[in-house]
């Protein structure tokens, strides 16, 4: 499945109404072969009603990522255990857990998605890195920058349902502030020492 793809998409066709007793039947019969921990996981829960497509634009529009990519990594953080992470109850299980998502997905799937996300990280960050330590931007600029990326990471945290306080959000940005300034610190001397 490629990145683009839009198979989690479009919504599934929404059962008739029909007030057949039956189709109560099989509803709760389809819940109770919903893990327990699979019932119980609140992230997304804000995206209720929120389209696959939707999702996907917003983040295409403010990071590497697709949206497939952001909840199967989530998912496989909130699913690791002591031997790795649950790979077929994700992908058995990720119209449940993820409500912008559609369809289940194999178990290499899943580790499609989340090595997908893994690489973009690690070649978004040494591009960042790179524009940092390279003299291309000045402190202001990079500042600027931080703030506008530490926003859009904040917003993400929060429809995930994570809720930080003021408290918290201040004593992040001071520390990725600090450790901004190091790396131009680092960057110019080793430029130094280049020349």
């Amino acid at each position: 499945m490629s990145d683009d793809s839009t198979a989690d998409g479009p919504a599934d066709p929404s059962p008739s109404s029909t007030g057949d007793a039956g189709d109560d039947a099989g509803a709760a019969a389809a819940h109770a072969d919903v893990p327990p921990d699979v019932r119980k996981y609140e992230r997304f829960k804000k995206m209720d009603g929120a389209q696959y497509d939707r999702v996907n634009d917003f983040l295409r529009d403010r990071t590497y990522i697709t949206a497939r990519e952001w909840a199967i990594a989530r998912l496989c953080v909130d699913f690791r255990t002591e031997t790795g992470v649950e790979m077929t109850k994700i992908g058995e299980n990720l119209p449940e857990l993820v409500p912008f998502m559609t369809d289940t997905y194999s178990p290499q799937a899943v580790n499609q998605a989340r090595s997908a996300f893994e690489d973009k990280v690690q070649k978004a960050g040494a591009t960042f890195l790179y524009g940092a330590m390279s003299g291309f931007f000045t402190a202001e600029e990079l500042d600027e920058m931080m703030y506008e990326v530490t926003e859009v990471a904040k917003f993400l945290l929060e429809v995930e349902g994570v809720d930080l306080s003021v408290a918290e959000e201040l004593d992040a940005e001071d520390r990725i502030s600090e450790v901004m300034r190091e790396v131009r610190e680092s960057s110019e001397s080793l430029r130094d020492d280049l020349d």
